[in-house]
Parts: C-alpha cells; structure tokens; sequence
C-alpha cells in the first residue's frame, strides 16, 4: 500500500535541469534514479528534459540503468516540427520511455492557428504518450484552448520564472483553471511551484503561487466555487487552514482533483517534499 496520499501520487515532475536548479545531466539523471528509489518515490513523475538533450539522457540512463527505462517527458525547443523527431527516437530506444512532450505556443497574433498546428503534429505520430502544450495567457488565449480541448490533449500554464513577469496573477490562474475545467482539459504547471503555500521569496520578492492551492483551487472549482472564490484560495497564505482542507478530502475528491491538475515540474523534490512534511501532509522519511 502505498505511503504518498493520493492527492499527491507522482504530483512532482523532475526538472532538475531547468532553472533555477540547472543540474548538470550526470547528476541529474542519478538523482532521480535516487528519487525513484526512494521511500517517497511515488511522489515523483517522470523526469523532464528538452529534446535538445534527450540523446545525452538516453545514454546516461543506459550507462546507469537497471530497473528498466527511464521515464521521460520531453520539452519541445523547436515548436510542433520537433514534436515527431522527439517521439520517434523514444519509440526507437530501450533505455527512455517518452510519456508526453510539451510544446510551447509561440506568441503570434493567431494563438489558435499556432495550436492547431501543434495538435496536427500531435496527432501524426503520439500513441500513448499525452501531449501538454503551453498556452501563454495573453490575448486570445481561450481561442487555443478550444483547440486543445477539441484535440483532446492536455494543458500546461507557466507559474512563474527567473522575472517577476512570468508569474501569473491569482485571478490569471483562476481563470485557466476555470477555464480548463469547463473544456474538460488536464493540465499541468511548471515554474515558480516548489513551495506548498503562496508565499513572497525572501531573494527575489517575488510572489509565488503554492502548489497545494493549486490542488485545492482545482478542486473548489469543480464543487462549483465561483471565479472569485477560487482566486480566493490561490491567495490564501495560512498553510495550516490550506493542509486541513487536504486532509478532509476523500480519496475520491483527492483522485477528482488530481485528474485535472495531473502534475507541475520543479528543479527540486526535496523541497515539495520537505513542505508537505512539515504541513504533517507526508510521513518524514
């Protein structure tokens, strides 16, 4: 029986090698082979890379590999025209196993036209790995989610970065999770995500979005909370009020969400991980 609740099973997408962890491959790659191994490895997702580096990563899980192939989901640099290349070399080796790629739209006027492109790469050569395209919440935004949601691949919303900029506000992300959630659209975050609880980071003064909002933003929206009262639990700052609503879910309710808000990348396990022990959500280990 497994040790990680249900509203956290494979929550954790490893990014070691993306900002601002930037882990150098060798190291990546044996840490998350650590993870994998760890008592809290159900926690952790697949690890992240971008195509421009998935030959390198499948030598090194060849180099090191003996528990089968590694898990990857790959970045795509190069818009939809590098969606096959990625794919076909996944299907082609015994020592990676590509479960999704995630495409980024290009900021163009025509936000739909770029997605319907990428979609069509999508469908020309994804069988059972998922597809996450990142839609930018500019204008005409909820134009290329119709077109994700028509294609019936998932989501993914940036949370934040290495400038102020990138970090959306609550009600940015209330209205894509809103929005997702009418379209019956997974989704997945990435960036600025590695605490629990929305906080302001002491370097930077950056106001970060916390995961456990996220999830519990989720699931208030699919019992039918209003736009604002989302947005309200996205800003809510008292972690202890935030883990005693996490606890009262039912492995139901916990699953309903999760199907949703499937997964968010960080460069660090240990730090969703260290947050949910001292909010007595995860046994220490």
């Amino acid at each position: 029986m497994s040790t990680i609740p249900a509203l956290f099973r494979h929550l954790v997408d490893d990014a070691a090698m993306f900002p601002p962890g930037e882990l150098p491959l060798v190291e990546a790659v044996a840490a998350h082979r650590a993870h994998r191994q760890s008592p809290y490895a159900e926690l952790v997702g697949p690890f992240v890379c971008t195509d421009e580096d998935l030959m390198k990563v499948a030598a090194e899980a060849a180099r090191t590999g003996s528990a089968g192939p590694l898990r990857v989901a790959v970045v795509i640099t190069g818009g939809a025209g590098g969606i096959e290349p990625a794919v076909r070399y996944g299907d082609r080796s015994a020592d990676i196993e590509v479960t999704a790629v995630e495409v980024r739209l290009r900021a163009e006027d025509d936000l739909s036209r770029n997605a319907l492109r990428v979609v069509r790469a999508c469908d020309d050569c994804l069988d059972e790995e998922n597809a996450f395209v990142e839609i930018g919440l500019d204008g005409g935004w909820e134009r290329a989610l119709d077109v994700v949601a028509d294609a019936g691949y998932a989501a993914k919303l940036r949370t934040g970065g290495l400038d102020a900029s990138l970090f959306p506000s609550e009600e940015q992300v209330a209205a894509f999770i809103t929005a997702c959630l009418d379209r019956e659209v997974a989704f997945k975050c990435t960036a600025g995500l590695h605490n629990a609880v929305r906080h302001t980071a002491a370097d930077t003064g950056f106001e970060h979005h916390g995961f456990l909002n996220v999830l519990l933003a989720t699931r208030a929206s699919l019992d039918g909370a209003a736009q604002d009262e989302v947005t309200a639990v996205l800003a809510s700052r008292d972690g202890a009020e935030l883990a005693a609503r996490a606890r009262e879910l039912s492995e139901d309710q916990a699953a309903g969400a999760r199907r949703w808000f499937t997964s968010f990348g960080s460069c660090s396990i240990d730090e969703p991980r260290h947050d949910l022990t001292d909010l007595s959500l995860l046994e220490a280990r």
